[in-house]
């Protein structure tokens, strides 16, 4: 397809050359629930004590891994007809006891993974975790040891990380655990979702340096306070938790804002203006942060009528910026610091190297490949903007190393990315949005 001012290919295969654009994006782009939100929403209601229904969740690889290993685990999901353009609603209903004697596929899923460990012990039988091959790699060291610590079986082969078997015995006792959950906050959230159906409850203390992407506990936190769970957080690194069973619990999921993120750099990257409906007031999403970033990159930001709009003013600025609190936005902000007027630093990142891929050495080289000027740092990456040309940008198997490469196209001609399927892992529509966003003849 071919329209006045831009380019757009949408291939057969997975190999995808990136549109290019000579004109300001004006477009207004929904995008689907939060994965992080629905998955939280998912375990909490298949340990609730009633049936819950999801509207407007999340339909991608990773809410369907956790759809899976909760089937697998005998909790009833079913789809429901949705009011929604992005699939149907979810109701589910929690068993009476949870199974065991079973295989789960985690895919590339760190929620999945890091989630349904916890609750496995709380399974009558053995529950033997596994993921795709690209994803064994990923941190699960410090999980099996805090599960050891109050009270599960678990069998690793002396290995620390996937596959392992749980040993479930329908019942965990809880109590007091130390963890290091410097390399994934999803430690801390996944304990924190089982916990309150422990003996004992959980005292749980983080003892590392630095705990990334707090939003994220802030989101889990938040979730069990929904269905009457209140935990205390007496200081920042130590959260305590009673037993008890949550409420089962209608919810709404609201838009994933992360995913929003490289629609929003379109209006940045072209000079134009890009709103997304459904922007919540507020939120625990750490998407929820890039209306304060993006303006300090120089961006216009506005809201009206529940919709965030994003408008490039032609300048993009070099920042200092620590992403600690946000690194999935990382991708993202690399690719627009490419094209800033001045170098960029990202830091507080340096846990994204056990994410996906390596997405510090998988942005740095793919910017390299293209002409770019990037290298590692301890704990980020800093950009040096340079004229960039034409080539491959290597997807790594993940979902925000490919829409990076998008944004990147948008001013280089002849970007390709050599997997843009990998995109279905959070967001399946993503070639189409990105399609209809350059196609559109713009918002209000």
């Amino acid at each position: 397809m071919t329209t006045t001012g831009y380019s757009l290919s949408t291939p057969a295969s997975s190999s995808w050359a990136a549109p290019h654009v000579d004109r300001p994006v004006q477009a207004a782009v929904a995008v689907p629930g939060s994965k992080s939100l629905t998955n939280r929403k998912l375990v909490l209601a298949a340990l609730a004590d009633s049936p819950s229904t999801l509207t407007a969740p999340l339909h991608s690889e990773d809410s369907d891994s956790m759809i899976r290993a909760l089937r697998a685990l005998g909790v009833d999901i079913e789809e429901v007809p949705g009011a929604g353009r992005f699939g149907s609603d979810f109701k589910i209903t929690p068993p009476a006891t949870l199974g065991g004697d079973v295989t789960i596929d985690c895919g590339q899923a760190g929620t999945v993974m890091r989630f349904i460990a916890p609750i496995a012990g709380l399974a009558h039988g053995d529950v033997t975790i596994t993921a795709h091959p690209t994803a064994l790699h990923r941190p699960m060291g410090e999980m099996i040891k805090a599960l050891r610590d109050v009270g599960v079986d678990i069998d690793d082969g002396g290995n620390w990380s996937m596959p392992f078997t749980v040993r479930g015995r329908g019942q965990v006792r809880g109590g007091r655990v130390t963890i290091d959950a410097s390399h994934s906050s999803q430690f801390v959230s996944g304990l924190l979702l089982a916990a309150p159906r422990f003996d004992v409850g959980l005292h749980l203390i983080h003892s590392g340096e630095r705990l990334p992407s707090m939003p994220h506990i802030d989101m889990t936190v938040e979730t069990l306070a929904r269905r009457g769970i209140q935990i205390e957080h007496p200081n920042p690194n130590e959260w305590v938790v009673p037993s008890g069973i949550p409420r089962g619990r209608d919810a709404v999921i609201e838009p994933d804002l992360s995913n929003a993120a490289p629609f929003l750099g379109a209006a940045l990257l072209t000079g134009g203006a890009v709103t997304i409906p459904g922007w919540p007031a507020s939120t625990t999403q750490p998407g929820g942060l890039l209306p304060e970033i993006l303006t300090l990159l120089g961006a216009r930001t506005s809201r009206r009528g529940g919709a965030l709009t994003v408008t490039g003013t032609g300048r993009i600025a070099g920042v200092d910026l620590d992403l600690s609190a946000a690194s999935e936005l990382t991708p993202t902000l690399f690719a627009l610091a490419a094209f800033a007027d001045a170098p960029t630093t990202l830091h507080g990142i340096g846990h994204i190297r056990g994410h996906e891929t390596d997405r510090i050495d998988a942005l740095v080289s793919n910017l390299r490949a293209l002409g770019g000027h990037a290298e590692e740092l301890p704990d980020g990456i800093r950009i040096t903007p340079a004229p960039l040309h034409g080539g491959t940008w290597r997807a790594h198997h993940d979902h925000r190393i490919a829409t990076a490469g998008a944004l990147i196209g948008l001013r280089v001609r002849g970007v390709e990315v050599d997997d843009i399927g990998t995109t279905a892992k959070t967001l399946p529509e993503f070639p189409q949005l990105w399609q209809d966003m350059l196609a559109s003849e713009g918002v209000e």
